[in-house]
């Protein structure tokens, strides 16, 4: 659940937790580990890897924050978030390699100190006040292009997982991105059909500040097609609401990123019992 760039170098970086094991592949494989940032420079590494992916890989077009080295994706939100790494390691040495996955993790506590959520400055999220103060907001989501595969994703999320139990959270919130460099239809036609398939309750709903031009008119023009002529969800997302995560509302329109940001919750109670059994009863 991807998030944006402002105006401020890394300087309150949280005390992160204990790093998770590295995750053996089968002979010959790639392997890994996932772990926290425990400094500076492991967060400019988690930065790189996002401005290579977001700028570099998706034509993502940021104004630089004051101050800060090129080649970095940085914002005001990146000093009070823990960011959790994905590290090649060298198969034969057993040492540690580049970042070649990154989530980053902004905590109820840290959100009062930042002001808010990211998702706050593309939502209304008043609907969910009750939820917040136990709610993560995950963001800035990726990895590199050579190293997508499902392990490394299960990896992270298994990490989520047991940051979760730690602290006592019970919801997670953040922004699915959909590209738009093809236009907006692709994303507009997926939001008709989460809304129909994958909405969340009343209650939790919210508001975009920035909606997607067009939705109301492009709404109305798929509303009677098939549902198999609808595009399918990307991985992320599809893994996602295969968990048991809703869509809070319509996207809300990121032109820096030249995205529409689908608001998603998951709720540990609403995870589906087999990827429960998986990333909660292992944590």
């Amino acid at each position: 659940m991807p998030v944006h760039a402002c105006d401020t170098a890394i300087d309150l970086l949280p005390v992160a937790g204990t790093i998770a094991p590295a995750r053996a592949k089968r002979p010959g494989a790639r392997q890994f580990a996932v772990e926290w940032a425990r400094s500076q420079d492991d967060v400019r590494e988690a930065q790189r890897l996002r401005y290579q992916v977001f700028c570099t890989e998706m034509g993502a077009t940021l104004s630089p924050p004051h101050g800060a080295a090129e080649g970095l994706d940085a914002d005001r939100f990146d000093p009070y978030c823990e960011h959790l790494l994905v590290r090649a390691i060298d198969s034969v040495t057993g040492r540690r390699g580049p970042v070649v996955g990154t989530y980053r993790l902004l905590s109820p506590s840290q959100a009062r100190a930042a002001g808010g959520y990211y998702s706050d400055t593309e939502f209304d999220l008043a609907p969910l006040a009750a939820l917040r103060p136990r709610a993560v907001e995950l963001g800035r989501s990726c990895v590199h292009a050579d190293w997508r595969l499902g392990g490394v994703i299960l990896g992270m999320w298994s990490a989520l997982a047991d940051y979760m139990l730690r602290h006592g959270l019970d919801t997670m919130i953040g922004c699915a991105s959909i590209g738009l460099a093809d236009g907006p239809g692709a994303a507009l036609a997926l939001w008709e059909r989460l809304r129909q398939t994958h909405l969340a309750q009343p209650e939790w709903r919210v508001r975009p500040l920035r909606p997607l031009p067009g939705a109301t008119a492009h709404a109305q023009s798929v509303s009677s097609m098939h549902a198999r002529t609808l595009p399918d969800a990307p991985p992320l997302i599809k893994g996602y609401l295969r968990c048991g995560a809703h869509v809070l509302g319509p996207p809300a329109h990121d032109a820096a990123f030249n995205t529409a940001d689908l608001p998603m919750m998951l709720r540990l109670q609403d995870m589906s019992p087999l990827y429960r059994k998986h990333f909660l009863d292992a944590a």
